[in-house]
């Protein structure tokens, strides 16, 4: 390699060092407008104590003040079935809804407003889910092919189960505490008490059937409302 061929390669090697290195220079002040910030770190997550899972409320917002109910969702039954406002009939007792296709779909509630027996000091009229007080009174059908709620309640509702009472704006969750069967002649004043904690006690025929409309039990449960 001659003398000339390398000083031609070292004057090469520089310019373009120089060249690079005013590149470097013009990128590093050039104005580069607004610089973005960085993006926001989110939140750290919250602290748990030990032993302690977080989750949202079960049931929502639960009411406070009583309410007329007017649809219900049972667990493993049915969602947002009709509830009906009903009366008494002759015998005092709370009218279930019609004996039809549509009245097997449906619960009949215990209307107290339409109560008018009130010296009848074992069958008191029922309360409004939300009272302070006393039981919210609920039934249902029964049918011999087994396709109406009671039959379906009787199948799949157990203790632990959930309840959900609702009305026009309001709404109140249930659990279920006690399953009873009784007979129907003996009849329950557990089932009508109205000087103990709210509850909802709901009522359906059970077997064996002896004829049209006579069932010989009854079953009842009964929930306790649940916190929000």
């Amino acid at each position: 390699m001659t003398t000339t061929t390398v000083s031609n390669q070292r004057r090469a090697a520089l310019v373009v060092l120089v060249v690079a290195t005013t590149i470097a220079l013009v990128w590093t002040f050039w104005p580069q407008g607004e610089r973005k910030s960085p993006a926001a770190k989110p939140p750290p997550a919250q602290a748990v104590l030990p032993g302690t899972v977080l989750k949202s409320s079960e049931c929502g917002n639960q009411a406070d003040k009583p309410f007329r109910p007017t649809r219900i969702t049972v667990s493993g039954v049915g969602k947002n079935s009709q509830v009906l406002a009903l009366g008494r009939d002759g015998n005092n007792v709370p009218r279930a809804p019609s004996l039809s296709s549509a009245g097997k779909t449906q619960y009949g509630w215990d209307d107290p407003a339409q109560a008018t027996n009130f010296s009848d000091t074992l069958k008191p009229a029922g309360a409004l889910p939300g009272s302070a007080k006393g039981n919210v009174l609920l039934n249902a059908h029964t049918w011999p092919d087994g396709s109406a709620l009671g039959n379906r309640l009787m199948e799949h509702l157990k203790v632990g189960d959930k309840i959900v009472l609702g009305g026009k704006h309001a709404e109140l969750c249930y659990r279920v505490t006690k399953k009873i069967v009784i007979k129907a002649a003996d009849g329950s004043a557990e089932y009508y008490q109205q000087d103990g904690p709210p509850q909802l006690a709901l009522i359906v025929c059970s077997p064996p059937r002896i004829g049209p409309g006579n069932w010989v039990h009854r079953t009842i449960w009964f929930a306790s409302p649940m916190a929000a």
